[in-house]
């Protein structure tokens, strides 16, 4: 064995046990909480993962607390959230790429999110590349929500899924957890509209995650987003063809855009002095 497991909670009692049951083929699983105040920390501990709590600030600085902070077992890690599962291709693709020898100082991997029962495969950014296996002393995390991560060294890519379940508590705490996300969401739009030096060339960057970057600012700087946010997901990206599930999911992701820019105008005027 060679790679390690990461898995960051609060409060994830229903769905821990699950994605520890998906993982349960590494020998060192850690679990970074939160201070959980449900029963996510004793179902962890029954499962036989290694337990680190600390005080949630912000993802990008959590996350680099965690690989400079945790001594992992292994030279590799793979990070999963605690409503995301590792599937049998996902594993056997995993343990035959993170090698002692491996060329690569990490690795990209593309997730399914569900829905109502079904694969959000229209109404979503599918495919989303995401870096979760990689060595932990080569890789740093920027930006106080959806982090992006910068590895230093060459990436690879699975072909293989982590299977994302985001509504699993329900839509009120989907809803909540965005509500809160949309509070460094309003902080991140403030910066990129006021950066000057922002890179187009980022646009045609072999990197995904420069890339989908780079199309964020731009989308911060255009006005009527919350409608475009709902075109894009649901007449652009052909989320009809998800069924109920894709109207509802894009009508929820034109919200949370409301709800950024609802907060980016508050903030700045807050900082002009203005009534709020």
């Amino acid at each position: 064995m060679t790679v390690s497991v990461l898995v960051l909670t609060l409060n994830e009692e229903s769905n821990i046990r699950a994605c520890l049951e998906s993982l349960a083929w590494s020998d060192d699983i850690v679990v970074l909480d939160s201070h959980s105040t449900d029963n996510t920390v004793e179902l962890a501990a029954a499962a036989g993962a290694r337990i680190v709590q600390r005080k949630f600030d912000n993802w990008s600085a959590h996350q680099n607390w965690a690989v400079a902070n945790i001594q992992f077992r292994h030279p590799w890690v793979l990070y999963l959230d605690a409503d995301e599962r590792c599937t049998s291709e996902l594993r056997e693709e995993v343990i035959a790429s993170a090698t002692a020898t491996a060329p690569h100082a990490a690795f990209r991997i593309r997730r399914k999110d569900y829905f109502m029962g079904r694969w959000l495969k229209h109404a979503q950014l599918y495919p989303s590349w995401f870096v979760r296996l990689f060595r932990p002393q080569q890789i740093r995390y920027e930006r106080l929500v959806n982090p992006v991560a910068h590895v230093r060294g060459d990436i690879g890519n699975l072909a293989a899924h982590i299977d994302h379940y985001p509504f699993s508590h329900g839509i009120a705490h989907w809803i909540a957890r965005h509500n809160r996300y949309s509070d460094m969401e309003a902080i991140e739009a403030i910066k990129a509209r006021g950066q000057a030096n922002f890179s187009a060339s980022s646009l045609v960057s072999s990197d995904p995650n420069l890339r989908r970057h780079a199309l964020k600012e731009i989308f911060y700087r255009l006005p009527a987003r919350p409608v475009i946010k709902f075109l894009y997901y649901y007449t652009w990206r052909r989320g009809f063809l998800d069924g109920r599930a894709g109207f509802t999911y894009s009508t929820l992701q034109a919200f949370y855009e409301y709800m950024i820019e609802c907060k980016r105008r508050e903030l700045q005027r807050r900082a002009a002095g203005l009534p709020v």
